[in-house]
C-alpha cells in the first residue's frame, strides 16, 4: 500500500511538504503524489506518540474498555504504539494471554499494543511469573502496576531475573502500609475536608527503596507516574549516581491538584493522588531539566457508574489519552518547546524501552501522527472512542489536536472536518 500526506510541515519548519510511505515505512519526502493522497491541511508531522502506560481492561472488564475501543482512543490521541498494563482479569501472567492480546490487535487497524505482563503471578507479589516465556511471547515489559510490589525480596529476585532477559520491570512505587485507606493526598485539603490522606512519603519511601534494589542489582527500573517532589529528588540523585533508573510523569499530576477534590467529585481520584501545585510545578522542572524522562497517561478508563460512587469507594483512575498532547501543548507548549514535548511523547519513551528512536527519515517505520498545533478546539468527551466518555477537562479549549494518524503505513484515525 502506497499513502502520500501532502500539505504538511516538519517540526521547526514552516515550509508546506508531502511525504510517502509505502509497505510500512517511510518511502521518502517529496516524491510527488503517489498512491491514496491525503491533504494534511497545513499540520506539523511527526513520529506517532508511543504510550508506555494504559490500562485497556481486555481480559475480563470489557465493561470499562477493550482493545478496539482503547487502541482507537490511542490512535485518536496521535498515539502509534501502546503498552497496555496487566492488571486485567484474568491477569496477564502467561504467555497464552498475552499472545491472545497480540493476535486480538493486529486485526483492529488502530494504535500498535505491546502488552505488559505481570511480574509476580496474579499480581500478588509472592512467585515470579513465567519471564522467559513471557518474553519470547512478545512482552514488552513486567510490572505489577496495580499492586504495589510489597515484598522487597521478590522484587530484587525479578530484577535480576529480569537485567539477564534485557527487560524493563517497572513498578507503581507507593509503600501500602503509609498509603492505607488514603483516598487524597495527606495535607491541609484532606484535613479540611475530614478525608483520609496519602502522605507523600508514601511514593518516596518507596521510591527509596526501591532505588536501593536497583543499586544492588544493576537492573533497569522504570518508576510510573511520579506524583511528588521528594521521590523526582530521590531520582535525580539516584540518576547523578549512574544507576539505570528512569521514571515517568502523567498530564494529570501536572495539570491538576487537590484542590480539586474540594468538589469530593470522584473523577479526580487517581492513584498515586492529585498532590500540591509545589509538587506539580517540582515536576514540570523534572521536564525541563532532564530528571523526568517521558510522559505517560495512565490513561485508566472506569464505568460512569463506579465514577459517581462516593471518594471512599470509587475506583482510582482517570481516562484521557486522547486529549493528553492537546492538553500538555496548551498547558505547557511555550515552556517546554514543540522539540522537547515531542521528544517526551515520542523518543523519550522508546529510550526507556531500549526500543529504536522513531524517525521521520526516508526508511523509518511510517507511524506518523499529523498535528494541528493552532486550531482551538473545545473537549467533547461525547466525541471520545474510549468507553469513558467523561474527563476533568470537559468543556476546556484546547490546541494542537492529531488531525492524522498512521501506523504501519496505514491511516488508524483521520479527524472528521
Amino acid at each position: 500500500m502506497t499513502l502520500t500526506i501532502t500539505n504538511i510541515k516538519r517540526p521547526g519548519s514552516e515550509r508546506l511538504e508531502s511525504v510517502t510511505v509505502e509497505n510500512g515505512v517511510i518511502k521518502g519526502w517529496n516524491l510527488g503524489e503517489l498512491g491514496e493522497v491525503i491533504d494534511g491541511g497545513g499540520g506539523t508531522v511527526a513520529p506517532a506518540l508511543v504510550e508506555l502506560h494504559a490500562h485497556l481492561r481486555e481480559p475480563g472488564q470489557t465493561e470499562k474498555e477493550d482493545l478496539a475501543s482503547g487502541l482507537a482512543a490511542a490512535a485518536a490521541g496521535g498515539y502509534g504504539t501502546v503498552v497496555c498494563m496487566p492488571n486485567t482479569s484474568p491477569v496477564v501472567d502467561d504467555p497464552a494471554t498475552l499472545r491472545a492480546l497480540i493476535e486480538r490487535a493486529e486485526g483492529l487497524g488502530f494504535a500498535r499494543l505491546r502488552p505488559a505482563a505481570a511480574l509476580t503471578k496474579g499480581q500478588q507479589g509472592e512467585q515470579l511469573s513465567e519471564l522467559t516465556y513471557l518474553r519470547e511471547a512478545g512482552a514488552a515489559m513486567f510490572t505489577d502496576d496495580g499492586r504495589t510490589n510489597e515484598n522487597a525480596r521478590v522484587l530484587r529476585l525479578g530484577l535480576e531475573y529480569a537485567r539477564s532477559l534485557g527487560m524493563v520491570v517497572s513498578v507503581h512505587a507507593e509503600d501500602a502500609s503509609l498509603r492505607a485507606d488514603g483516598v487524597m493526598n495527606e495535607g491541609p485539603v484532606s484535613e479540611e475536608l475530614g478525608l483520609p490522606g496519602n502522605p507523600a512519603a508514601a511514593e518516596a519511601a518507596r521510591v527509596a527503596r526501591d532505588l536501593e534494589i536497583v543499586a544492588q542489582t544493576g537492573a533497569r527500573l522504570h518508576v510510573q507516574h511520579l506524583s511528588t517532589a521528594r521521590a523526582l529528588d530521590l531520582v535525580r540523585e539516584a540518576k547523578g549516581r549512574g544507576l539505570p533508573v528512569t521514571c515517568e510523569v502523567c498530564p494529570h499530576h501536572l495539570t491538576l491538584t487537590d484542590e480539586a477534590l474540594r468538589s469530593f467529585d470522584a473523577i479526580y481520584k487517581v492513584a498515586p493522588p492529585l498532590r500540591t501545585q509545589a509538587d506539580a510545578d517540582h515536576l514540570l522542572e523534572g521536564l525541563l531539566d532532564g530528571t523526568v524522562d517521558c510522559l505517560a497517561t495512565d490513561h485508566a478508563p472506569h464505568t460512569r457508574a463506579e465514577k459517581e460512587r462516593d471518594l471512599l469507594s470509587a475506583p482510582s483512575g482517570i481516562a484521557y489519552i486522547e486529549i493528553a498532547f492537546p492538553l500538555m501543548w496548551t498547558r505547557f507548549g511555550e515552556r517546554l518547546g514543540l522539540e522537547r514535548l515531542l521528544d517526551l511523547m515520542t523518543a523519550a519513551p522508546a529510550r526507556v524501552m531500549g526500543w529504536p528512536e522513531p524517525t521521520l527519515e526516508e526508511g523509518a517505520p511510517a507511524d506518523l501522527v499529523v498535528l494541528d498545533l493552532d486550531t482551538e478546539r473545545e473537549v467533547n468527551p461525547a466525541e471520545f472512542r474510549s468507553k469513558a466518555k467523561f474527563t476533568p477537562w470537559a468543556g476546556e479549549t484546547l490546541r494542537g489536536w492529531p488531525t492524522l494518524t498512521v501506523v504501519g503505513g496505514k491511516v488508524a484515525f483521520r479527524r472528521e472536518g
